[in-house]
């Protein structure tokens, strides 16, 4: 393939389970991505953008893990450092966990979200929380004390604390959660929470 790829700007030729076909200037490249990622890309036919792992194995040679945000790449690359996640696996936890939900379940330390995962066990979510403590997620580090205890109990202030954990300033992060919730009502779960104010946010 000649140098590392980190990029791909290309037509949407085809989608599998676990790969996409991605054409750039008539040569097509085979990206595998998460299912997540796979359900978001753009029609056949149609431009998408990726942002591109590429590594190497002795027994396929090259492989391109694709992903819509340098983010999700980010997260990508930091799991599998931790001793039992390879490539599969990590792609499943952000298939269940995207950045900032991850960085939310990290801040609780939530085994059991965690655990939703495929490949991903008891014993094996237990040290991924515990690795990621206070690491970088999505570029910014995992603050457990962004938000005051009363705060943090609710989903609302969970939904903040997860923001400011990726950046967010803390006035901007509860007018997009108050936002969200709004829409919401009073009874959306976390993860609804961030999903929304992270689209209001254009992330």
């Amino acid at each position: 393939m000649g140098g590392v790829i980190g990029r791909l700007r290309g037509v949407v030729v085809e989608t599998g389970d676990e790969d996409a076909l991605i054409d750039v200037g008539g040569v097509g490249y085979v990206v595998r991505c998460g299912a997540r990622t796979l359900s978001r890309l753009p029609p056949q036919g149609a431009e998408a953008v990726l942002h591109v792992e590429q590594q190497w194995s002795e027994t396929s040679g090259p492989r391109l893990y694709g992903f819509l945000s340098r983010d999700e790449q980010r997260a990508f690359v930091m799991l599998q450092v931790i001793q039992g996640v390879g490539a599969k696996v990590a792609l499943a936890v952000l298939d269940v966990l995207p950045p900032a939900e991850l960085a939310a379940a990290v801040a609780r330390q939530d085994k059991a979200l965690m655990a939703r995962a495929n490949g991903v066990g008891p014993k094996l979510a237990a040290r991924i929380l515990a690795e990621l403590r206070d690491k970088p997620i999505g570029g910014a580090a995992i603050l457990l004390e962004v938000a005051a205890p009363a705060a943090a109990a609710t989903p609302a202030g969970e939904a903040v604390a997860a923001l400011m954990g990726l950046g967010v300033a803390e006035a901007v992060a509860r007018r997009v959660v108050d936002q969200a919730q709004a829409r919401l009502g009073e009874g959306a779960a976390e993860t609804q929470i961030i999903r929304a104010a992270l689209q209001d946010l254009g992330r």
